[in-house]
């Protein structure tokens, strides 16, 4: 069931939106990087990607795609647009506040799938059990300390978002 968005508007304006190619590119580059940045921290991740070496894998949402393709080293790397997507992953839900909402809640995206089970049971793992240690990667360019404040602000501001979007909970009777 879709989410209706309270602020309409700003959903034409997301089905307008046309970013000029070369900043797609340049996002997804950047995101490649993020994602085979927090893969290197995972061993089992990467050796689970070797045995999918040259599988690619498209994700879609709305108007935006993304094919990545499984790389010798374990990692990821942008497929060319020409490459024939081994597995296909849509994010069914179209709104952006109910994707943020259910992020919050730890809730995974409702998704369709096509393509190779096995290519998709790989991720699905990697999506189940890999996680970017940003109070780590942190302490390293501050310290320790500082990392581990900054970690609990963002904690803290996370759980009050969650408590904010949360369904309100209505009593019954009078």
């Amino acid at each position: 069931m879709a989410t209706q968005s309270p602020f309409p508007f700003l959903d034409s304006i997301l089905d307008k939106l046309q970013p000029p190619a070369w900043l797609v590119e340049e996002v997804q580059h950047r995101f490649v990087l993020m994602l085979n940045h927090v893969l290197m921290q995972e061993p089992e991740a990467q050796d689970r990607l070797k045995r999918q070496n040259g599988r690619v894998l498209e994700a879609r949402w709305r108007s935006f795609n993304m094919r990545l393709v499984a790389t010798p080293a374990g990692l990821l790397d942008l497929a060319p647009l020409a490459a024939t997507p081994d597995l296909v992953l849509t994010l069914t839900e179209e709104s952006p506040l109910a994707l943020t909402q259910a992020a919050l809640r730890g809730d995974k995206p409702p998704v369709t799938i096509a393509g190779d089970v096995q290519f998709a049971a790989e991720v699905n793992w990697l999506v189940d059990n890999v996680r970017w240690d940003l109070e780590e990667d942190l302490s390293r360019l501050v310290g320790d300390a500082p990392a581990h404040a900054v970690g609990q602000a963002l904690r803290g501001a996370a759980d009050a978002l969650r408590k904010f979007t949360a369904p309100k909970k209505t009593s019954g009777g009078a």
